[in-house]
Order: structure tokens, then C-alpha cells, then sequence
């Protein structure tokens, strides 16, 4: 994949005027428009005016465009994450402004799609919290269902709870019928024989890993990603914004082979 450098980027986006005749590109590719001076605006030949960041994540930002669009830049160019107290460094605004400014950058990267077909890894996983005890999946932690489809796009979301109703309904929603379903040794995940699906398993409590093409490497691979990065670079994420961080570490995985800049800036 070609990389995007900083200097590339500032030579794309130099000032307000580049960023915003980039989003009205992206959303009026058709048409002549000309620029109203002094306001965030374009006129086409009628008069009629087009305010291209209407709809978009800046509509209520008072924040310069060339500010967000570097936001836009650090989250495309970083493995792990931006932190909002990194955000409020680079871009020398408010905590509070550059919380924000995650956030709905954030929102540009919920992912869904084609369902999953193929061979699917299917895997739960706990967040946060604290660990007591015997039982690791306990005591306020979040548990987050994932599914990744080998060569393909994962899908991850926080659920309720682990009950088996709860984690098949998930994957019928998310993956086609006919697909071969590859997990742990859960008992909720046998049941997805009945439901148009092949199963295959292996048993962690007893050490078994592989059994032949039966593994779920893939997703536990995926798994320590968004676990160090939100350890790493957010350190905690309440359970009432871990559905956003997960989107973001999908969004990654998902466009992992093409420029992440490109893919963000596009759904603006």
C-alpha cells in the first residue's frame, strides 16, 4: 500500500479554502460552482448556494477545517488509536474540543456491508473492568462478540452477555448461510449446525489450538490488536463508548490494504 506523508498531505490541504473545495468535490462531483468570498459557501450560476459541510461532521464546528482534516491525517497514519489529550498536543484546542473531534471522526467508521461467507472465526472476548477471582470474564467487564471471514473483513460488537440467543442472533445477522463457522469450544457455537451452517471447534481448556483447518487464530489475532491499543493508547474506554472503538479497530482491519486517509475523508 502507497503511503501518505505528512508532506503530501500538506501540500493537498495548505489551508481552509483546500479543504473545502476537496469536500465539495466529494459530495457535487458534477457541476460548475464558484466561491462565495467570506463564508463556507459556493454558488452555482443560478445563484443557489451549496454549503458543502452541511451533513457532515464540521456542520456545528467552529474548529477549522485544516484542524479537522489533520485530525483526519493522525488517525489514518496511526496503528494503535489517537488519544483526545495527543488530539489536544497536535492541534493545540480544548480536552473537551478534541474529544469531540475523536468521537465523530470515530463515527465516520462503522462498517457493515456483505455479510461474512467462507470459513468465519467466531470469538467472544471481555473488556475493561477488573479481574477477581477465578473468572477472568467477570466483575464489570464488557463482552465483545467478533466474527472474521480468513482473507476477508471482521464485524465486532458489544453485547449484552454471552447467552446463546444473544451471540447466534449476531451471527445471523452477519454471516451468510452455507459458511463454515470455526470457534472455541462455547456450547452456544454448536448450536449454528441447526441454522444452515458447518461448525468445526477446537478446545482451548484442554490446550488444543489447531485441529486441522479448525483454529481461531485470525479473530484472537484481532482481539490483541484492539485490546493493546486501547490499553496502550486510551488506557480505558468506558463500556458506553466501547461500541465506537471497536468500529474504529474494525474500520482498520477492514481497509488494512488500502489508504485509510482516502477511506475516512470519503465518508465525510
Amino acid at each position: 500500500m502507497k503511503t501518505y506523508s505528512i508532506k503530501e498531505f500538506r501540500r493537498e490541504f495548505p489551508d481552509e479554502r483546500a479543504c473545502l473545495d476537496y469536500i465539495l468535490k466529494k459530495k457535487y462531483p458534477q457541476g460548475k460552482y464558484y466561491f462565495v468570498e467570506g463564508r463556507k459557501c459556493y454558488a452555482d450560476a443560478q445563484g443557489n448556494h451549496i454549503h458543502p459541510v452541511k451533513g457532515t461532521i464540521f456542520e456545528h464546528s467552529s474548529t477549522p477545517l485544516t484542524l479537522w482534516f489533520y485530525a483526519i491525517y493522525l488517525f489514518s497514519t496511526s496503528r494503535n488509536g489517537v488519544a483526545a489529550r495527543e488530539l489536544q498536543r497536535q492541534l493545540g484546542v480544548t480536552l473537551k474540543t478534541a474529544w469531540r473531534m475523536g468521537k465523530q471522526i470515530r463515527s465516520l467508521m462503522n462498517e457493515g456491508g456483505d455479510l461474512l461467507t467462507g470459513t468465519v472465526e467466531v470469538d467472544e472476548t471481555y473488556i475493561g473492568g477488573k479481574t477477581r477471582g477465578r473468572d477472568k470474564r467477570l466483575d464489570n467487564k464488557t463482552p465483545v462478540l467478533g466474527m472474521v471471514q480468513r482473507g476477508g473483513q471482521v464485524r465486532a460488537y458489544k453485547v449484552r452477555n454471552t447467552r446463546a440467543n444473544i451471540l447466534l442472533g449476531k451471527i445471523r445477522k452477519n454471516v451468510s448461510r452455507g459458511s463454515r463457522i470455526m470457534s472455541d469450544e462455547l456450547w452456544a457455537y454448536h448450536r449454528t449446525w441447526g441454522m444452515g451452517y458447518s461448525h468445526y471447534s477446537v478446545n482451548h481448556s484442554a490446550k488444543e489450538y489447531v485441529r486441522g483447518s479448525a483454529h481461531t487464530n485470525t479473530i484472537e489475532g484481532f482481539w490483541s490488536q484492539l485490546k493493546r491499543s486501547i490499553d496502550g493508547t486510551h488506557h480505558a474506554v468506558s463500556a458506553k463508548h466501547l461500541q465506537t472503538y471497536v468500529n474504529e479497530f474494525a474500520f482498520r482491519y477492514n481497509h488494512r490494504a488500502l489508504p485509510i486517509f482516502e477511506a475516512l475523508v470519503a465518508r465525510i
